[in-house]
């Protein structure tokens, strides 16, 4: 058994923009209404020529280029998505198809919101186990082709992007730069957030998930950090999924984590789903907000309200 750690992250987001005024266009709505409820501003929105795992494989190209790897150094590729249309060859296939790697296992997770929290902790038990050597663990999402566009509750919500992270196991004396992951779900909440029917479309009780996100998830982020040996106030940074605003500044600030750093990434990204906290992530490292060896607080939630939380080290 060893531990392991994040050794690069990568990002990316289609070039398209649509800002709140391009939205108020479509439906009732208003640049005030969104971002005084949400936070939202603009978000990045992918065309019909860019499937999700183009956007994925653009994120895993530069975390395996920012680590200095090559296709062939990777034996695992996990992808956390809820909107890949086609059921095979799965997205993770076709994110090593296009990276030129030769025979990686692929696996995609499903656990909408939660899933990259999700595929990072079976990254790091896959490497600890010895089941792989070096894993890229991505999480994308195009939210946008499962969204009703007269549907203002939430298509003002939802983005595109993908970020990834490649794990790697640490030497031996190293302190693990992953910490044991806290995951459940509430199955019987399942209602909550869905992406459901012919064509898929995403659907939400946004007063459900906002008072059990606000009320519950406090608590469960606090055994994240003992669960690792470190207390809040510790805390460099605050991942959590980019949501809503209104969510996120006063978990962080129920956490207790006053020192930290708080992604507020949603703001210019929207909803990105399991693309979120990597995209977030990444942008703080990549702009130099975190600094490596940072901990940091890594916590997913949404769709089944599944959730799943690690204090990882920024590599």
């Amino acid at each position: 058994m060893t531990g392991t750690r994040i050794a690069a992250l990568g990002h990316y987001q289609p070039a398209k923009v649509l800002t709140n005024d391009d939205l108020a266009a479509l439906v009732e709505t208003s640049d005030e209404w969104i971002s005084s409820r949400v936070g939202i501003r603009t978000r990045h929105m992918a065309g019909p020529e860019e499937p999700v795992d183009e956007l994925a494989a653009h994120a895993a190209g530069k975390a395996l280029a920012a680590a200095g790897l090559g296709p062939d150094d990777i034996d695992l590729v996990l992808v956390a998505t809820s909107t890949a249309i086609d059921r095979s060859p799965n997205t993770a296939a076709r994110v090593a198809a296009r990276l030129g790697m030769t025979s990686p296992a692929t696996m995609d997770l499903n656990v909408v919101c939660a899933g990259f929290t999700h595929a990072l902790a079976t990254a790091d038990h896959a490497v600890r186990a010895g089941a792989a050597r070096r894993a890229l663990v991505v999480g994308a999402d195009k939210m946008t082709e499962v969204t009703d566009w007269s549907d203002r509750t939430t298509c003002v919500l939802v983005g595109d992007g993908a970020g990834a992270a490649v794990v790697e196991a640490v030497e031996d004396g190293q302190e693990p730069g992953i910490g044991p992951v806290l995951w459940g779900s509430v199955p019987e909440m399942g209602h909550a957030v869905r992406i459901e029917g012919t064509p898929p479309r995403f659907a939400q009780e946004g007063q459900s998930v906002y008072r059990w996100a606000t009320q519950q998830l406090p608590a469960l982020a606090r055994q994240v950090c003992e669960r690792s040996g470190i207390r809040p106030e510790e805390l460099a940074g605050v991942v959590l999924h980019q949501a809503n605003l209104r969510i996120i500044e006063p978990l962080a600030a129920k956490i207790g984590a006053v020192n930290a750093i708080v992604a507020r990434d949603v703001i210019e990204s929207g909803n990105t789903s399991a693309a979120s906290i990597p995209l977030a992530l990444a942008k703080l490292v990549e702009r130099g907000e975190l600094p490596s060896g940072a901990p940091t607080l890594l916590f997913g939630f949404g769709g089944n309200l599944s959730y799943a939380g690690q204090v990882i080290r920024v590599p």
